[in-house]
């Protein structure tokens, strides 16, 4: 496969608006342990707002983005092991790590020493700049590659690539999967749906909090949490005081963080996935009561080959809409908005052509 065919076709954002339009641009050429995957569907995630727009300062237009991309593999180098062409596989938020720190030793390539390469907008080992899955086909090295149970659909398979490791990876860590404990969840987007369903396979109780009353059904009926707090309800805060073995804060908005403490048991847990504006506390909520905020990105490859493994086992599905490509910014306008069920999913192989 000549690398300097521009045969892949993706839609790119080509400036700070993020507007995104078709265009074609080359892969590499398949190398001895790199995989070649025909993309057929990829999971829109907050990341698209927040790198296409330039909200971090380092856009590298055109910008191809998508980082939870699933798909067929066509072709594989003749090193590669345990995959062949045919089977079901995924790529998540990075493509690429030293292979070599004690984080890339122990499977926690996002943490790699010597930084991640990141599936879009970031400069690889050999200087070209990543694209990600809003395109045709991928090439990545096998071990960023994750293989999807054949009876996993792949539309489904997608946000489990970034929202299910980004929970699942600090539940793991933090030992959220012992049955009977109390887990909270803040905020009911695409991370934070996944995070009840996981805590309910686990065996946890599960309390959902949002501002919003129009979540309520859905995290009761829909999810199978077990209890819906308004946060902004201090009576209903009130009645949860100190009952919390950890809580999982999904929020990208800014938010104050005592009163969650509050309801945290003793050497209880709060686990920051999202990213809201600032982080501000007493420094008596952790004092009194040794409790503690911790942080987590997405997860290594030990952890996401664990999760898809999990959720093929337990029928954990993700609640998605299904788009064709051409409707992509009117999608990333809506989840802008909060106007999604909880992960919009782009039909790559049907739309993009």
């Amino acid at each position: 496969m000549s690398s300097t065919k521009e045969d892949c076709l993706g839609y790119a954002a080509r400036d700070s608006s993020g507007f995104l339009s078709p265009y074609k641009f080359s892969r590499r050429a398949v190398g001895n342990d790199d995989v070649s995957i025909s993309i057929t569907h990829c999971g829109v995630c907050y990341a698209e707002v927040v790198c296409t727009r330039n909200k971090f300062g380092d856009a590298k237009y055109p910008i191809v983005p998508g980082h939870e991309l699933v798909g067929v593999v066509k072709e594989v180098g003749s090193n590669v092991k345990g995959l062949k062409v045919g089977n079901h596989v995924g790529v998540g938020t990075y493509v690429n790590s030293c292979r070599e720190c004690e984080y890339c030793g122990d499977g926690l390539e996002v943490y790699c020493s010597k930084g991640v390469v990141f599936t879009y907008n970031h400069v690889d080992v050999d200087g070209t700049i990543t694209k990600g899955g809003f395109s045709t086909y991928i090439v990545v090295h096998q071990r960023y590659c994750f293989k999807i149970a054949e009876d996993y659909p792949l539309a489904s398979a997608a946000p489990l690539l970034c929202a299910g490791i980004t929970v699942y990876s600090p539940m793991i860590r933090h030992k959220m999967n012992q049955p009977g404990k109390s887990l909270g969840v803040i905020g009911l987007g695409g991370l934070g749906h996944l995070a009840v369903k996981f805590g309910k396979a686990f065996g946890l109780n599960v309390t959902v909090f949002s501002t919003s009353i129009s979540k309520k059904e859905e995290a009761l009926n829909l999810l199978g949490a077990d209890k819906f707090v308004i946060s902004s309800d201090q009576q209903e805060m009130m009645e949860v005081s100190k009952s919390f073995d950890f809580i999982i804060d999904t929020a990208s908005g800014t938010h104050p963080f005592d009163p969650y403490m509050s309801l945290l048991k003793t050497g209880g847990v709060l686990v920051l996935v999202g990213a809201p504006g600032d982080v501000k506390l007493s420094p008596i909520s952790l004092i009194h009561g040794m409790k503690s905020i911790s942080g987590s990105a997405a997860g290594g490859t030990k952890d996401t080959k664990e999760m898809l493994d999990f959720c093929a086992a337990n029928k954990i599905y993700p609640e998605i809409e299904i788009i064709p490509i051409q409707h992509v910014n009117e999608a990333i306008e809506r989840l802008i908005k909060s106007d999604v069920k909880f992960r919009f999913v782009i039909d790559i192989e049907s739309s993009l052509k």
